[in-house]
C-alpha cells in the first residue's frame, strides 16, 4: 500500500487577497486530504427563477454563417456574439 505523503500547515492568512496569492502559487492537495472529505448533496430551490433562459430563435442560414465568421475573427463562441450584439443594441435602444 503506497504511503501518503505528510501534509503540510496551512499558512495564517492576514487577508484575502494574501490567501488568494498564496493559492495562485501552491497545490492544495500538499495542504487538504481529499479523500477524506464528506461529500454533500446541493439542492436547489425550483421556485427561484434561473438568470439565464433557454431560447430557440429561428435565423437565416446566411445571417447564421456571417454571425459564425464573426466569432471566428473575434475568437468567441458564435452564441456569445449574439448575445453581445444583443446587449449593445438594447444599451444604446
Amino acid at each position: 500500500m503506497k504511503k501518503k505523503p505528510k501534509l503540510k500547515m496551512l499558512p495564517k492568512f492576514r487577508n484575502e487577497a494574501e490567501e488568494h496569492e498564496f493559492w495562485q502559487t501552491h497545490d492544495s492537495t500538499d495542504y487538504v486530504d481529499y479523500s477524506r472529505a464528506n461529500r454533500i448533496e446541493l439542492e436547489f430551490d425550483p421556485s427561484v427563477e434561473q438568470p439565464v433562459k433557454l431560447i430557440s430563435i429561428r435565423i437565416p442560414r446566411d445571417m447564421l454563417n456571417k454571425l459564425k465568421m464573426m466569432a471566428t475573427k473575434r475568437d468567441v463562441p458564435y452564441q456569445s456574439l449574439i448575445k453581445m450584439i444583443l446587449a449593445e443594441k438594447l444599451a444604446h435602444g
